[in-house]
């Protein structure tokens, strides 16, 4: 059965359908979360595996979206892995704030926090999607859910070429807002 049809009973509340299609993404959202945590560097929140665990009960907490394709869930999937990883982040900012005891070897390396870093981007991607929601969605797509231009540009029926302009229009205003 294709994924795609596995995603519309999902979708239309098929529980059975969700326990069919968990051991075929799955390893492909190992993936996705392999490349959310190198972003986070040497101080890691969560391994792989535990990633990819809290994103689907994430997901099968949530209403089910129409996924349009195999592509559209992954982003989705993504983008919850993303949301995972700053709310953790956030956590522990708290906890820095709250005075909580932290151990020397707690510590990261010296340097810009990757805590921070996570989300200073995800503040500066909420600030974009006020005035260009489509550039925030190209860019969780390309870097968090690796689709490519033509995948992207599928899902969201616009052309190749308008959503590689668009992409390198968000990530040049992005960059310009990581560096302030």
């Amino acid at each position: 059965m294709q994924i795609t049809d596995l995603l519309q009973r999902v979708h239309d509340g098929d529980q059975q359908a969700l326990d069919v299609i968990i051991p075929l993404v799955y390893e492909e959202l190992k993936k996705l979360a392999a490349g959310h945590l190198r972003r986070e560097g040497k101080a890691r929140s969560l391994e792989t595996t535990a990633l990819v665990h809290e994103a689907f009960l994430r997901l099968a907490r949530g209403r089910q979206p129409s996924y349009e394709n195999r592509s559209h869930f992954f982003g989705i999937a993504s983008r919850l892995m993303r949301q995972v990883l700053v709310d953790l982040a956030r956590a522990r900012a708290a906890d820095k704030r709250s005075g909580v005891e932290i151990q020397l070897a707690d510590l990261p390396d010296i340097g810009r926090d990757p805590d921070e870093s996570i989300r200073m981007m995800d503040d500066a991607l909420e600030r974009l999607a006020r005035t260009d929601p489509v550039k925030v969605r190209l860019i969780e797509m390309r870097y968090f859910g690796g689709m490519t231009a033509e995948e992207s540009a599928t899902v969201l029926s616009m052309s190749v070429h308008v959503v590689r302009r668009e992409l390198r229009l968000g990530q040049a205003w992005l960059r310009r807002e990581m560096a302030r």
